[in-house]
């Protein structure tokens, strides 16, 4: 069987990893914002009609947080509604919808990592937008493979890794928030998994549905940001400060609320598909050499 795919969203940091893991899956057919913006409901329809895919994999978001405060009715549209649609197309069209959610559904209170099951309390427009998105999929009755993440990076596009070595190299001195904690977790790993659990799904190995999709480990951005400068330094990248101070959310005052516990147990996930996940450190390392060259 010559199984084919459509990849939405191909040029964010997921959909670039994305174009490389499902590649030897099928026939991949991919689009951008310019050749499918998910927001235009009638494009979208024709666009899914037309390549009539086993698999839509949306890799589309609106991830601005603390701009959604202010547009909540785009991240609503690109969140939720959009997926909406192509829910109610891959129901039609007998389509395994991937979909991809994130950390900011729970509202942080819980003391350990959060469990699929776990009820959901968002405390941002971006995390009900989220949710959202999980429920319309859940409702609209099409198979799915729903994956959470938290903390995404990779050496493209915007990302915290990315930011924090800009500004090390400007600044003398960093205030990292300590008391929110969660794992940085790699598009390159993301788009890995995915690949490998849609092979599982369609040869029936394994069922779809929802699973926590995040690296091992845990850490702070105040550790996160530490072991980025700590990289740096011995990849010999001159910065102005080896070291971010620790602060609290108190003192770091946004828009848009963030749990302070992000952390995703994904033991259904490492156990539905025989998988080990990597400790957060190992991609980090990866892009840091990818981003800054191996000048030590």
């Amino acid at each position: 069987m010559n199984t084919k795919i459509l990849l939405l969203g191909k040029d964010g940091q997921v959909g670039w990893e994305l174009q490389r893991a499902l590649a030897p899956l099928g026939q991949l057919t991919e689009h951008d914002h310019g050749s499918c913006d998910v927001t235009d409901f009638k494009k979208l329809r024709q666009v899914i009609y037309d390549c009539r895919p086993d698999i839509i994999v949306n890799a589309t978001a609106y991830t601005a947080v603390d701009k959604a405060e202010e547009e909540s009715s785009t991240a609503f549209r690109i969140n939720s509604e959009a997926v909406a649609v192509m829910a109610e197309m891959a129901k039609k069209q007998h389509s395994i919808l991937v979909h991809y959610s994130t950390d900011y559904v729970f509202d942080g209170g819980k003391a350990e990592a959060y469990v699929e099951d776990d009820s959901i309390k968002p405390r941002s427009v971006y995390g009900r937008s989220k949710a959202e998105g999980e429920r319309v999929i859940a409702n609209s009755g099409c198979q799915n493979l729903i994956f959470r993440t938290s903390w995404v990076f990779s050496a493209r596009g915007a990302n915290f890794a990315k930011t924090m070595l800009q500004l090390a190299t400007e600044r003398d001195s960093l205030g990292i928030v300590a008391d929110q904690w969660g794992t940085p977790t790699s598009a390159e790993l993301i788009a890995d998994v995915t690949a490998h659990a849609i092979r599982d799904v369609i040869a029936q190995r394994a069922p779809g549905g929802l699973y926590h999709l995040a690296a091992s480990g845990e850490t702070s951005w105040h550790g996160y940001a530490n072991f980025i400068l700590e990289q740096a330094a011995l990849l010999g990248v001159v910065l102005k400060t080896y070291s971010a101070r620790a602060i609290t959310t108190g003192e770091y005052s946004l828009p848009a609320a963030r749990p302070a516990n992000s952390r995703l147990n994904t033991t259904k996930l490492q156990t539905t598909f025989d998988l080990r996940l990597p400790d957060w450190r190992h991609h980090v390392r990866r892009i840091l050499i990818e981003l800054l060259g191996n000048r030590s």
